[in-house]
């Protein structure tokens, strides 16, 4: 056992919006290929169902039923709850009536081996963020434009 085993990678969350309840189990197979290549691993996956009275549904993916359930099957046996009520209430009151969202908490596993080189040199982190890359399209059209390129 190395003193790096239990090293754990940055972990994010993501909430993805299903105008209209139109929740499927399509991005269920991407999510697999990115945990299969060890890119991610999904720690938590919760759907959240607003109705169109604004009533609020919330389920865990390994209670998912019909064909979403069947997609996200897979990922859900290694899912625990780690998102509370309240957290999931928090975050679903920015979704319109008539929208579903997943909820998706997952460890950035392609960031362990650096993370431990960093331990091994004594480096520390001091920030970290994370830029829309939307925004870094504007940017680099506005420097090719602005670059004459």
């Amino acid at each position: 056992m190395t003193n790096h085993e239990k090293i754990m990678g940055p972990v994010d969350y993501l909430m993805i919006r299903f105008p209209g309840n139109k929740f499927t189990g399509k991005i269920a197979p991407e999510l697999i290929d990115l945990e299969k290549k060890g890119i991610i691993r999904i720690i938590d996956l919760v759907m959240i169902l607003k109705d169109a009275n604004g009533k609020l549904g919330i389920v865990e993916a390994k209670n998912l039923e019909g064909e979403a359930g069947a997609a996200y099957r897979e990922l859900a046996k290694r899912t625990d709850e780690w998102f509370s009520e309240g957290d999931i209430e928090a975050l679903a009151t920015s979704l319109a009536n008539n929208t579903s969202a997943a909820l998706l908490l997952f460890e950035n596993v392609w960031a362990i081996k650096f993370k431990a080189a960093l331990l091994e040199a004594d480096a520390e982190l001091i920030d970290m963020g994370r830029i829309p890359p939307e925004t870094i399209a504007k940017a680099e059209k506005h420097l090719k434009v602005k670059g004459g390129a």
